[in-house]
């Protein structure tokens, strides 16, 4: 069967930003009447190559061609207007207007300069109807769904007669049913000929809906492939960058744990992780594997109190705890070095002793303020320890180096002797020295009878470090793997490529 010409088309697209090359000689190709999922894990250039389309970016390097036509776009309006919509995961709607007002927003009919709301209820209507939606068009935006909304924006978005329809994460939060129901949106533009460029990390939905797929890692392009032609655990393998026959054994020997110190039974949170059961013992390392939004950062949240819990218990010690707020958590001893350590964890304007003190002082309250003396000896004594460069307690924290600052990220909780420490990517985008460091940190910790769960999206890093491996997969923890002989890294990728289920 002939493939048709694409409607769009992005050759040897190249951006850089200072100290990064975030797109390196990257291709996509969007054929009329397709789903075309965009892939990669986290930092792989998914988001820059769409900014980069739609005329957020101006493209260093490469060309981009509309139907065989060279184009070059000075900002998303222009994108919209030559037929290329967004929808993000973030509905950029106004929920106190009305559906009609969302949906023709800046493009209302008019008669004698004024609106004519009649024509733009009748305009809206038809436009979800393309949809298969029948709804209140004159009813505030607010009274429905999530999931309305987002079909809302995309009847806006097709709205302009778009050629390529762009759907950055649109299932995020969305439920099972809600889900069926935008497929069944997308089947429908799909027959009409528009292009979708579907961007999610929920493989089993990938699949479901995609027609083909293009696969990023670091900025680059690792091909293009028909999706019904790629395994799931091939797909997994390209996008992080490891081929399965040559991967090294990295794990230590499991052992036998037989103090609990944090059990999760049946914990979850509607819209961000379903019930699971996890027990954490005393010196144990605890790693979670997963692809980026399968619910590794949002079991942190749960344990650390940072988010509320909708079913299930925690129990420290075998007795219910109630984790209202990340304080009370840290009253029990337990820690949190998040995810992003610039946006959730330092202050780039405080110096290295500010940062490293702070933790100590919120257990304090603020009218306790700690000692200078006692400040200075403490980060003095954790400088040392974790050979934090350069050693002057006064330096500003946003000059460091990205691994000096996870150090110092660490030294703040380590300072409180915790019981628990939860680490979310500690040695993403530091060096390999600073890496090595951390993980001999971790390994010295658990010696020490710390118990760590570590989250790592290096599946070779998270075998390397842990007695047992949690994997998650959309949200679910979907198997329970002691780290013996048998455990390796095409096992942990088998795993998450099929849901647990055995191959």
């Amino acid at each position: 069967m002939a493939v048709p010409a694409p409607v769009l088309t992005m050759t040897g697209i190249g951006k850089q930003f200072p100290g990064v090359r975030a797109l390196d000689e990257v291709d996509l190709r969007l054929l009329p009447g397709e789903v075309h999922a965009l892939m990669g894990e986290n930092g792989a250039g998914k988001s820059t190559l769409i900014k980069v389309l739609t005329g957020v970016y101006p493209a260093d390097t490469g060309t981009i061609e509309l139907n065989q036509a060279p184009v070059a776009f000075g900002s998303p309006l222009e994108a919209q207007q030559a037929g290329i919509s967004t929808v993000y995961q973030e509905v950029n709607l106004c929920t106190n207007l009305s559906v009609a007002e969302n949906i023709l927003l800046g493009r209302e009919p008019r008669k004698r300069g004024r609106i004519d709301w009649k024509r733009m209820r009748a305009r809206a209507g038809e436009l979800l109807s393309r949809l298969e939606l029948s709804l209140d068009v004159s009813a505030p935006l607010s009274s429905y769904s999530l999931a309305i909304q987002q079909m809302v924006a995309i009847a806006r978005a097709i709205d302009i007669d778009a050629r390529v329809l762009i759907l950055d994460e649109p299932t995020s939060s969305l439920d099972a049913d809600e889900v069926r129901q935008l497929f069944r949106v997308m089947r429908r533009l799909k027959e009409e000929g528009i292009a979708i460029l579907f961007v999610s990390h929920f493989l089993d939905q990938i699949y479901e809906i995609s027609d083909r797929m293009t696969i990023l890692r670091n900025g680059r392009l690792v091909g293009e492939y028909l999706t019904r032609e790629l395994p799931q655990v091939e797909l997994v393998a390209k996008m992080i960058g490891q081929e399965l026959a040559v991967l090294e054994r990295l794990h230590g020997t499991a052992k036998v744990f037989d103090r609990p110190l944090v059990e999760a039974r049946e914990l979850g949170r509607t819209g961000a992780i379903e019930p699971f059961s996890l027990t954490i013992h005393e010196g144990e390392v605890v790693g979670l594997a997963g692809l980026l939004g399968s619910g590794r950062t949002e079991i942190a949240r749960l344990l650390f109190g940072a988010d509320h819990a909708s079913t299930g218990e925690i129990a420290i010690g075998g007795t219910p705890q109630s984790l209202r707020t990340p304080r009370v958590a840290m009253s029990h001893k337990i820690a949190f070095c998040s995810e992003n350590r610039k946006a959730d964890g330092l202050i780039p304007d405080l110096t290295v002793r500010e940062n490293i003190i702070l933790a100590l002082q919120a257990t304090r309250g603020w009218t306790r303020p700690v000692p200078r003396e006692q400040q200075d000896d403490l980060v003095e004594r954790y400088i040392k320890a974790l050979k934090i460069s350069p050693p002057n307690p006064e330096h500003l924290v946003r000059d460091l180096s990205g691994g000096n600052q996870q150090k110092v990220l660490l030294a703040r909780w380590l300072i409180l002797e915790p019981r628990l420490l939860i680490l979310d990517e500690p040695t993403r985008g530091i060096d390999v020295g600073a890496k090595t460091e951390i993980q001999r940190l971790v390994a010295e910790l658990s010696d020490g009878g710390m118990a760590v769960l570590f989250i790592s999206a290096e599946l070779e890093e998270v075998l390397r470090l842990s007695h047992k491996v949690e994997v998650l997969r959309d949200r679910r923890l979907v198997a329970d793997l002691p780290n013996d002989e048998r455990l390796t890294t095409d096992v942990l990728m088998e795993t998450i490529a099929s849901g647990g289920r055995a191959s």
